[in-house]
């Protein structure tokens, strides 16, 4: 291991595994397989149910950044208790209609900027004009305070109070 490889280790969480998590999964962690990507997953040894969690513990250590829309269907579904048996215990056939993950753009030059938002062209588009705003049944846009006898039981009017007795 680098010099290099120890400072990021240390000082950084999104390059890979920390030295707690290294440690972690070094003394309680079985490896259960990889995917395409390289990321590696693991869980709890012996199935151990984790009192806090209720459940066993399931996790990965990324190849590289931590990204987690790098995570393959099959292999999400096992950490999030969707399917006990992981992917690489069984034959897992993609579905026709999976799609292979997309990296998360968000906070990249490559985000998606939909029309119409200001981040897309750096000014607001004009008012369309089509815009009715709701208003209620009754009222007529003469007052600002809803006057309490259009409303029964508002402002204590028309409420019946119970007598101390």
């Amino acid at each position: 291991m680098t010099f290099k490889e120890i400072l990021l280790r240390s000082l950084t969480w999104w390059n890979g595994q920390t030295w707690g998590t290294y440690f972690y999964t070094r003394r309680k962690g079985q490896l259960v397989g990889t995917d395409d990507f390289g990321n590696r997953y693991y869980r709890a040894w012996g199935h151990q149910i984790d009192p806090s969690m209720g459940h066993e513990r399931r996790w990965v250590i990324y190849n590289g950044v931590t990204e987690p829309s790098r995570v393959p269907p099959s292999w999400r579904s096992w950490l999030t208790y969707t399917h006990d048996v992981p992917p690489s215990e069984e034959h897992y056939v993609p579905r026709a209609w999976e799609k292979e993950p997309l990296a998360n753009m968000t906070g990249t030059p490559y985000a998606y900027r939909p029309q119409g938002s200001t981040n897309a062209s750096g000014e607001r588009p004009p008012a369309t004009g089509d815009y009715v705003p709701w208003t209620p049944a009754g009222w007529s846009g003469e007052h600002d305070v809803v006057q309490p006898n259009a409303h029964p039981g508002t402002h204590g009017v028309g409420l019946k109070q119970p007598q101390a007795g």
